[in-house]
């Protein structure tokens, strides 16, 4: 009987996954970006339709207590404007748990009422109160940090049904800005994680990146494009800034269709990316993502896992133990990639968790990170899912910097495994996840399995689900994907 009900969920899988796949080839190609999904061609990992940026410097700020002083840092220095693009802002939030620490409002007031520019772009929440952050919430804040001060404060509600803006950006004086998946806000999670992940109620592993040189200009733009849109204020043409390191950086977005005047036929080079990069790889792919539900993305996975291009190749994935939403999703994604692995342990899907000797809580992974044979980098808003690779604006950066991926591998590794970048550094990848990840987190399962205590925060992530229930997300999405 079990094998019989398999046997009728895999049909069923199969057949509701080729029609939504069918569904994104028709729109992107209606669009003039079929391209996108054409697995012939060049397998450039920085090809495709976003412009490359040489000359720039890249530093991975990895969770929120490396990134958000940063920010906080960059914000206080600043002599002509600020620009912030994000999904929720809270004026009460503060960057940093130092004592007697500003408020987001009140850091962002000073710089106003020196001259400074400060402008504030946020989604204004679903049309209906069925999630956070509501529009009353987003009204709310928008008045606390415009009240008794110069701060600008916009709500777009350019949103598609049922999908939001999700980019989180800074831009500073357009001489430096930052982009990620950190929200400045403490709505739904504890955003000052630590590498040491101290238990909290909901810790956030995520990760953000400061950038300087030419590429702040592509996101100085993208901000400006959205902003006149929005708010009716035409500002001036950002100027490229003069090179200063010797990175190559791509600014990769997802701007639906029929939202902006400034791209009618919407923008799609986050999947553009993502699609060249994995299909490109010989060694290694490495992925942080909230979500794994996109079938065009577990479909390149699949080919690779099937056919791996070489006997070290390995794919390694840190996910949340439950996302907030779509956890079926991901479980059946990760129960066709076991399947396509055939036992051959090129696979190893885990997840993190605070621990501290005595108790254990969840730490939700939150980061949106791809790495790939060390050769290639993206970090962004984008979740690996169909919201953000067709139907929210998400902003991403990759880069093709080998010593900017390959350090910022290291010191991930370094954080989940619990070892010094030093152990690792010498070693091959594959050895690394043969030899440390696996048996690390196959030996926490089995302690969990059996009741005892856990002595890590990795662990393989448990339990997979009918390739039905994985398409949950998906449909949603596609009930409201024109």
């Amino acid at each position: 009987m079990n094998a019989f009900l398999d046997k009728v969920d895999e049909r069923l899988g199969d057949g509701l996954e080729s029609v939504l796949c069918a569904h994104h080839r028709r729109r992107l190609h209606r669009l003039g970006w079929g391209a996108v999904l054409d697995p012939g061609g060049a397998h450039d990992p920085l090809g495709g339709r976003a412009p490359v940026r040489d000359g720039n410097r890249v530093e991975v700020l990895i969770d929120g207590e490396e990134s958000l002083p940063a920010v906080a840092d960059a914000i206080r220095r600043a002599k002509s404007h600020v620009h912030i693009a994000n999904w929720h802002a809270s004026a009460d939030f503060r960057l940093t748990r130092e004592p007697g620490s500003p408020t987001l409002r009140q850091l962002l007031a000073e710089a106003a009422g020196r001259g400074v520019q400060v402008r504030v772009l946020l989604w204004a929440g679903p049309p209906f109160p069925a999630f956070q952050p509501s529009r009353k919430l987003a009204r709310s804040e928008r008045r606390k940090f415009t009240d008794g001060t110069d701060v600008r404060c916009v709500l777009d509600a350019r949103e598609r049904t049922m999908h939001c803006h999700h980019e989180k950006l800074v831009i500073v004086d357009d001489a430096v800005a930052f982009v990620g998946g950190v929200d400045l806000t403490a709505l739904e999670g504890d955003r000052h994680d630590s590498p040491d992940h101290p238990p909290r109620p909901i810790g956030w592993h995520d990760l953000m990146a400061r950038l300087d040189g030419p590429v702040v200009a592509d996101v100085a733009d993208h901000f400006r494009r959205r902003w006149s849109e929005v708010a009716g204020e035409d500002l001036p043409a950002s100027a490229v800034p003069e090179p200063v390191g010797g990175s190559r950086v791509q600014l990769l977005r997802t701007v639906p269709n029929d939202t902006y005047d400034f791209l009618p036929k919407g923008e799609f080079t986050v999947l553009d990316g993502y699609l060249r990069a994995l299909r490109s790889a010989r060694r290694l792919i490495y992925l942080e993502n909230q979500f794994l539900w996109s079938p065009e993305i577990a479909e390149v996975l699949l080919d690779k896992l099937r056919n791996p291009p070489s006997d070290e190749f390995r794919v390694v994935l840190l996910l949340p133990r439950k996302p907030s939403n779509g956890s079926d999703t991901t479980r059946g994604q990760l129960g066709r990639l076991l399947d396509a692995d055939d036992g051959n342990q090129r696979l190893l899907a885990t997840t993190i968790s605070a621990h501290d000797g005595d108790s254990a809580a969840p730490v939700y992974v939150h980061a949106k990170l791809g790495i790939v044979d060390d050769s290639w980098l993206t970090v962004g808003s984008a979740n690996l899912n169909e919201h953000s690779l067709f139907n929210d604006t998400e902003v991403n950066i990759a880069t093709d910097d080998p010593s900017v991926v390959r350090a910022t591998r290291l010191r991930l590794w370094a954080e989940h495994l619990g070892r010094p970048v030093s152990e690792l550094e010498d070693r091959d990848p594959a050895d690394v996840v043969d030899n440390l990840w696996r048996p690390l987190a196959e030996e926490q399962a089995e302690r969990e399995r059996r009741g005892e205590q856990r002595t890590h925060r990795l662990v393989l992530l448990p339990g997979v689900s009918r390739r039905a229930g994985r398409l949950q997300g998906p449909l949603r999405g596609l009930l409201v994907d024109g």
